[in-house]
């Protein structure tokens, strides 16, 4: 047996369970920039001791992203199992983002993945269903169909830097941001005659302003977005 796999003795695993603690508490307040120093501090060992048993940052943030994300495996599973696909792909991103809204580490570890850093992907098994998660919403019509994970891979980074952002000045603000995004991820109706060419014709006079849909010679109204004015002297 080698020194590296030798048993820790009873005070270093007390030690090192403290020092987990700790970290899910500072990194999930802070960040994952958190000082180390307050990591050691809070678990009531030096710093030396933290560095005894985890070599650097990426190494105490390593051990404590499975267990942090591990509420994100539940979610991914819901949403698999809800009969309304769209509604499925929708209640994960609610759930994923509110998991980072309540812990800036997570949050960090999501938005970024720096070099040396664990990657949430293989840390935590709920990514491994987003595949299948927006399959499901394509193949039921609620999602459009371009919509790729490289797609939802910039929409999690943009939420994930709203909430960084925002944190304390307006916590739910993220959710704002998401319900405008998904507006844009429904199909959209397309012109009844589309192979044979749409545009959109702006017919204004100086009293009145409307638009209307040209398609094949027709016209279709779209409504009006001005409304005549009189003025009288």
């Amino acid at each position: 047996m080698t020194v590296r796999e030798r048993p820790l003795r009873a005070d270093a695993v007390r030690n090192r369970d403290k020092l987990l603690r700790a970290a899910e508490a500072v990194l999930g307040e802070q960040g994952l920039d958190a000082p180390l120093d307050e990591v050691a501090r809070r678990a009531g060992v030096s710093i030396g001791t933290l560095y005894n048993h985890f070599a650097d940052r990426a190494a105490l943030v390593a051990a404590i992203l499975p267990a942090q994300l591990s509420p994100l495996d539940p979610i991914a599973e819901q949403a698999l199992a809800d009969p309304d696909p769209w509604h499925g792909f929708v209640a994960f991103l609610e759930g994923m983002f509110s998991l980072q809204a309540r812990d800036r580490g997570i949050n960090d570890a999501v938005a970024r993945n720096a070099p040396g850093t664990a990657d949430p992907g293989t840390s935590c098994a709920g990514f491994g269903h987003v595949d299948r998660i927006l399959d499901r919403a394509k193949g039921a019509g609620g999602l459009r169909a371009d919509f790729t994970a490289d797609d939802l891979a910039a929409l999690v980074w943009a939420v994930s830097r709203i909430i960084q952002l925002t944190a304390d000045a307006d916590p739910l603000a993220w959710r704002r941001f998401l319900a405008l995004h998904l507006d844009g991820l429904r199909p959209r109706p397309t012109c009844p005659r589309r192979e044979r060419g749409c545009r959109r014709v702006d017919r204004s006079t100086t009293a009145t302003s409307s638009f209307s849909t040209e398609c094949d010679g027709g016209h279709a109204a779209a409504g009006a977005v001005g409304r005549r004015t009189s003025l009288r002297s």
